[in-house]
């Protein structure tokens, strides 16, 4: 549920961007996506990873007590930092956090449909609004950086 209020809260920064700043529509939709859909979403993923690794492990259906959950909890935070750190930069950082994110987040969707096939995890964390959202935020944000 978290994904969809980070994607209307970036639509709504965006949109104000462009109303009362003038600001590009491509560009300030992909500014305040990744500023706000991928730099706090993996934020909170961080968090979720980090602090909640059980039961984070048992909403996407893996076991827990695995010390993975940690290391992927950093490489979100270095996602989240990345993120964030496109409200103060220009495009060419933009570029370099949206190749971090569709590696990762495609890499992510590529891990949940095998586990799909291979096991039928069909847990929320594994098929649910996240599994979408992984192969849906890299093709949106490619897509507008052709218009910026």
């Amino acid at each position: 549920m978290y994904l969809i209020y980070l994607a209307a809260a970036s639509l709504l920064f965006a949109l104000v961007n462009i109303i009362f700043f003038g600001g590009p529509v491509a560009a300030s939709l992909v500014k305040w996506i990744l500023t706000i859909l991928v730099g706090f979403g993996s934020i909170w993923a961080f968090l979720g990873h980090y602090f909640k690794s059980d039961e984070t492990a048992r909403f996407i259906g893996w076991p827990e007590g695995n010390p993975f959950q940690k290391e992927i909890a950093f490489a979100n935070l270095g996602l989240g930092v990345s993120g964030v750190l496109c409200l103060f930069s220009g495009t060419g950082f933009w570029l370099a956090t949206m190749v971090f994110t569709t590696i990762f987040m495609v890499g992510a969707f590529s891990v949940h449909v095998g586990e799909q096939k291979r096991t039928g995890n069909r847990n929320p964390g594994n098929a649910g609004g996240i599994f979408y959202a992984d192969i849906t935020i890299p093709i949106v944000l490619w897509f507008l950086y052709l218009f910026v």
